[in-house]
C-alpha cells in the first residue's frame, strides 16, 4: 500500500468524467488499498479516484464505523435535503454550505465485482453526492456562484468564524 499525491484544484483530471471499471483485478484492489491508506493519511471522510489522478468511477468513504468501497456507482434514490459545511481534500481550506440530500441510496460494486446497495444519512449521503460529483468532473465549489461564495465568507468573518 502507498498514499498517493491527491490532486488540488486547477488539476485538469479533476474535470473529467471517469470510466466504468471492468476488471475487478489485483489492480483495483490495490488502487483501493492505496485510496483508504491515502485518505486516513489526510484525515478526509472521501475520496474518489480522480483524486488521486485515477479516471475510473471508483469511490471511498471512511467515516467513524464505517468503511464503503464503492466501483461504479449510481445514486438510485435521495430524498430530504440539508444544508452543512463541506470541504474537499481537492480543495484545501475553503469550506462553504452546500445543500445536499439529507438521505441516498446508492447502488454499486465491491472490489470482487458484488454489486450492493446502500443507504447513507446525514455526512455518509452528502460523501455519496459530493464523491460521486468527483466521478463526473465536478468540484463541490461548482455548486455555488462565486457571489455565494463570497457571501458565505464574508459572514463568516463577521461572525468572527475565519
Amino acid at each position: 500500500m502507498a498514499i498517493r499525491e491527491v490532486r488540488k484544484t486547477g488539476d485538469p483530471i479533476l474535470s473529467k468524467v471517469c470510466k466504468p471499471v471492468k476488471d475487478f483485478d489485483e489492480r483495483l484492489h490495490t488502487l483501493l488499498d492505496d485510496m483508504r491508506e491515502t485518505l486516513i493519511e489526510y484525515e478526509g471522510v472521501g475520496l474518489a479516484a480522480p483524486q488521486v489522478g485515477i479516471l475510473k468511477r471508483v469511490f471511498v468513504i471512511d467515516y467513524e464505523d464505517e468503511f464503503i468501497e464503492a466501483i461504479n456507482p449510481e445514486i438510485v434514490s435521495f430524498s430530504g435535503e440539508e444544508t452543512t459545511l463541506e470541504g474537499c481534500l481537492s480543495v484545501p481550506d475553503e469550506w462553504y454550505e452546500v445543500s445536499r440530500p439529507e438521505t441516498v441510496t446508492l447502488k454499486a460494486f465491491d472490489r470482487f465485482g458484488n454489486e450492493f446497495v446502500i443507504t447513507g444519512h446525514g455526512i455518509i449521503a452528502r460523501a455519496f453526492c459530493h464523491e460521486n460529483d468527483h466521478l463526473n468532473g465536478v468540484l463541490f465549489t461548482q455548486k455555488l456562484t462565486q457571489e455565494e461564495k463570497e457571501r458565505q465568507v464574508r459572514e463568516r468573518r463577521e461572525r468572527g468564524e475565519e
